[in-house]
């Protein structure tokens, strides 16, 4: 596993702690990521700084997670500085396994809104696009943040194909107005313009969601609502993963035009 997908999984081990953290501070811990300093270590300042909210068992359990994090962190820096070109070439590494055998079942119908709290409706929004990319993030996943811009430019391109991006933040799930808003913010900050949008947790959509174990990753859809290939697992920052995207993206085009 290459640097990149062990740094991620680091921050969606703790995605739960990161939830509650913001809910309890009132504030995104996203922005607190990109000043550089050990995500790990800022964790363990703020539950200390609001333990009293917590029973000694979960103090306890976030801290020694907490703990994990500024450990892997703290190796994660060691390997990059010894090894410069590590990152770089573990974000061309297969982390997705693309497939010529077209659909691989079909993505979960759900009827939500959008963080404008417009109307969606799963069936209408994949029949009337060739292709629709489904972008699975969280706010304070800084991997996921990383990847907006491509993003943004991605569903720009795709809009003069017939199709269509859309991210599902799955922090607004059930339409949690403070993660809406801090979800909001990060998207205009990073002047992206395409929708996201959440629906219920305990919907088809929302159990789907619990078997996302990594972060970002993002599918291809068809329009019958059938999923195109294997999910891109891990960001699109990179050449690679940016390139085996825009093959099934390819893929489910052509087969839209037969």
């Amino acid at each position: 596993m290459g640097i990149p997908v062990f740094a991620d999984s680091a921050i969606v081990i703790f995605a739960p702690l990161c939830k509650a953290m913001s809910r309890v501070t009132g504030k995104s811990v996203i922005a607190l990521q990109e000043d550089g300093k050990n995500y790990g270590d800022f964790l363990l300042k703020t539950i200390d700084t609001v333990k009293e909210q917590f029973t000694e068992d979960e103090f306890k359990l976030l801290k020694d997670e907490a703990e994990k994090i500024r450990d892997i962190e703290n190796k994660l820096t060691m390997i990059e500085k010894k090894y410069p070109d590590a990152a770089q070439k573990s974000s061309d590494n297969d982390m997705s396994m693309p497939s010529d055998n077209g659909s691989t079942g079909n993505f979960p119908s759900f009827e939500g809104k959008d963080l404008d709290g417009n109307e969606i409706k799963s069936d209408e929004l994949f029949s009337g696009n060739a292709v629709t990319v489904v972008n699975f993030w969280f706010t304070t996943c800084s991997p996921c943040v990383d990847e907006l811009s491509e993003l943004d430019a991605l569903n720009k391109e795709l809009s003069g194909k017939g199709g269509s991006l859309i991210g599902i933040n799955s922090f607004t799930l059930d339409g949690d107005e403070a993660a809406i808003s801090e979800a909001k913010a990060v998207l205009k900050k990073k002047d992206v313009s395409y929708r996201n949008v959440y629906f219920d947790s305990d919907s088809e959509a929302g159990k789907f969601i619990e078997n996302v174990y990594a972060y970002p990753t993002t599918y291809v859809v068809d329009r019958s609502g059938s999923i195109v290939g294997e999910p891109i697992v891990g960001a699109v920052t990179g050449k690679s993963q940016m390139e085996k995207l825009k093959s099934l993206i390819d893929q489910c085009i052509a087969a839209d035009m037969k």
